[in-house]
Formats: C-alpha cells, sequence, structure tokens
C-alpha cells in the first residue's frame, strides 16, 4: 500500500532529491532551505557526498560480487548511499526505523513492486553492517 503525503514535510525525501541533484545532475549549489530538520538533512546530504568512496566500497562488499550496484536504477542507487550512510555512521538510530523512512520516502519515487526490492536490499545490507559495528 502507497502512502501519500506531501514530501516537503519527509526530510528523507528531501535528502534523496538533493542527493539525486548532486550525483546524477552535477548540482553544486547545495543550498538547505528553511526546514525543521535542516541539521539533520544537511548532516546526511554532507556526509553522504563527503564519504561516497567508501560507502560504494562497502556496499560492493556487503552486496558480493553477483551484485553490480550501477546496473542500479539511479534513484536506488541514491538511497542505497543515504540509507548507507545512516546505517554506519547514525548507530543510535534503529536499523528498523532507518529502513522504514525510506521505504515511506521511496514511494514518492518508486513503483510498489520496486520498493519491494528496496526493502529486501536495505535489510540485506543494514543486517551485515550493523552485526560487524555491534
Amino acid at each position: 500500500m502507497r502512502t501519500h503525503f506531501n514530501p516537503k514535510n519527509n526530510p528523507r525525501v528531501i535528502i534523496i532529491q538533493k542527493l539525486y541533484g548532486k550525483f546524477y545532475n552535477e548540482d553544486d549549489n547545495l543550498d538547505f532551505p528553511k526546514h525543521r530538520f535542516k541539521k539533520f538533512i544537511k548532516d546526511i546530504v554532507t556526509g553522504t557526498i563527503e564519504r561516497n568512496d567508501l560507502i560504494l566500497d562497502e556496499l560492493n562488499t556487503k552486496l558480493g560480487d553477483d551484485f553490480v550496484f550501477e546496473n542500479l536504477d539511479k534513484v536506488f542507487q541514491t538511497i542505497l548511499k543515504a540509507a548507507t550512510y545512516e546505517f554506519m555512521y547514525k548507530p543510535q538510530l534503529s536499523l528498523n526505523i532507518i529502513i522504514k523512512e525510506y521505504l515511506n520516502s521511496s514511494n514518492f519515487f518508486l513503483e510498489n513492486s520496486q520498493t519491494k526490492y528496496l526493502n529486501a536490499l536495505l535489510d540485506n545490507v543494514g543486517k551485515k553492517l550493523r552485526s560487524k559495528n555491534a
């Protein structure tokens, strides 16, 4: 079931949009308008951009040799990068909360069947990253 919401109120939708603009549209102007989660949004966006290479290495390691990250849709790549950053650098946030928030946000960008696949990927990556760091 798809969740309908105003994307302006969801910080992770804004995170996905900012990262997509930076990675794929070469948008060098990262401005963060007034929002009640501005600090959180800015932290995730800048952290994901700064640690992009490390995040890609972790994703390729955790997902195995059969998985080719570059073959994924660009929105998928963006969501996986942001979620992986949160899995690695936001240990105070529950794994299930991170996954749920990104799945709710993905409803704005992806079809229902794609969201199910994303759920499996996020669950797989999250569990492997958190078990290593625990």
